[in-house]
């Protein structure tokens, strides 16, 4: 059902399936803001969420980093509030936030009792476009950016690598850039870098709110209007346009090693398609023959047949989300056992992978997952942030709410003929990187 009221455009829409038993409203506010409101009575608190459709995949080239950069800088004050004061008022208020930053979008969120609701929203829309960055501010930010990177990435050496590895996977897309950037474009950022990239894309038209919690739709509709709706939306917003990976023509490796590696270890990505609005059908499958192959640990196939009967791995895993704006990647890790060398457990792997490919998906596992899958989404419905975040995370990489509502559904319906084709168009040879690393010896 539709309904114009005013300054606002409101789309009402309730979940068709039980495994999706909470009742999500949308509206739009007349500055372009979108609101979503999921509502959970059970106990008198909420989830408040601003997510902006922007990540470190629309920085410039040479700018990494800045946008995980003015994640950290949003909290530094406006015309109305010191530094810190956004989070110490927060605190005071018996409240959790925080941020974060990936590809495809950036999000703050607070947790706070119900009641509290109206003081969250004041705190956010305040910084959405009254933000002031002073030199003094900045540049020791930057500094803190620069330690999380030593603590993250440079001082883990499976973070290193993964970096490398995506930089070979995604060889003309912003996807093969870290989103805490590179060091030495990082050290190169400035206050004017920060304040440029909030100005353009800080702005109510490149939003959404998300309020999950003790609420209803009418609450959130007058405060969002009191709050956002008189915040002046962006004429200048860029189109979200990004350059596309160019056809894979060979196999990709990458070896490394590393004196503060103990157990070598092997991951192996292919280019995937991601979840696409109105039409899931092989997200899904990818997502069920990541749990076939690996997911679900030792009793998974991979587990089967490299931990338990050939012995050749300690841990074995598959990984897939789909929950991108654009082309993503699908995976496998192998940790080979103790006396076992990387290119044998990366041959028992490849003979893993035939051998599936030619007898099939074991209909039995697939109906277990399916199962397992169904009560996952059960028991999520118990995290209101977890819910919060599910819808945030999707609707900033291009999918819908009805998308994230038929989910579920569309999961339950995948066959074996559908796992199949996923899984002999996704392994292609000619569009994986595969990536070691090893210890090394001191010096």
């Amino acid at each position: 059902m539709k309904i114009v009221t005013g300054f606002i455009v409101l789309f009402w829409t309730f979940m068709p399936s039980v495994l999706f038993a909470e009742t999500v409203t949308s509206f739009d506010l007349k500055n372009g803001m979108q609101v979503v409101v999921i509502e959970d009575h059970r106990v008198p608190v909420v989830t408040h969420m601003v997510w902006y459709r922007v990540g470190s995949a629309d920085e410039h080239t040479g700018k990494s980093g800045i946008a995980h950069f003015l994640e950290h800088l949003m909290f530094k004050g406006t015309n109305t509030m010191a530094p810190g004061e956004f989070s110490k008022i927060v605190a005071a208020n018996g409240g959790q936030e925080n941020a974060f930053t990936s590809f495809d979008y950036t999000g703050y969120y607070q947790k706070v009792s119900a009641d509290r609701l109206p003081l969250m929203m004041k705190l956010e829309a305040d910084r959405m476009q009254n933000l002031i960055l002073s030199e003094e501010e900045v540049l020791p930010e930057r500094d803190v950016i620069l330690e999380e990177r030593n603590m993250r990435v440079e001082n883990n050496p499976s973070s290193l690598l993964r970096e490398q590895r995506n930089a070979m996977q995604f060889f003309n897309h912003r996807y093969g850039v870290p989103t805490i950037g590179w060091r030495h474009e990082i050290q190169q950022l400035t206050q004017q870098d920060a304040l440029d990239f909030y100005k353009k894309y800080y702005a109510p038209n490149n939003a959404i709110l998300i309020v999950a919690g003790d609420t209803t739709p009418d609450e959130v509709r007058k405060l969002a209007q009191e709050y956002y709706g008189i915040l002046t939306p962006s004429s200048n917003l860029p189109e979200r346009v990004r350059t596309k990976e160019p056809p894979h023509l060979a196999p990709l490796r990458i070896s490394m090693k590393d004196a503060r590696v103990n157990q070598p270890q092997m991951v192996r990505t292919y280019l995937a398609d991601n979840r696409k609005a109105g039409d899931q059908k092989e997200a899904a499958a990818l997502e069920m023959l990541a749990q076939l192959l690996g997911g679900s640990g030792i009793t998974s196939y991979l587990g089967q047949e490299l931990q338990l009967k050939q012995k050749v791995a300690l841990s074995v895993s598959a990984f897939y989300d789909g929950v991108s704006l654009d082309k993503d990647t699908f995976g496998l890790f192998i940790m080979p056992a103790p006396t076992v060398s990387q290119q044998q457990a990366e041959d028992a792997l490849d003979a893993a992978l035939n051998t599936f490919l030619e007898t099939g998906v074991d209909e039995a596992h697939l109906t277990r997952l399916k199962t397992q899958a169904k009560a996952g989404q059960i028991y999520a419905r118990d995290s209101l942030s977890g819910l919060a975040r599910r819808y945030g995370a999707a609707m900033t990489s291009g999918l819908t709410i009805e998308d994230v509502q038929a989910w579920p559904d569309v999961l339950q319906a995948v066959t074996p003929i559908d796992v199949m084709a996923a899984a002999k168009k996704v392994l292609n040879a000619n569009n994986s990187v595969t990536a070691w690393l090893s210890p090394q010896a001191e010096g």
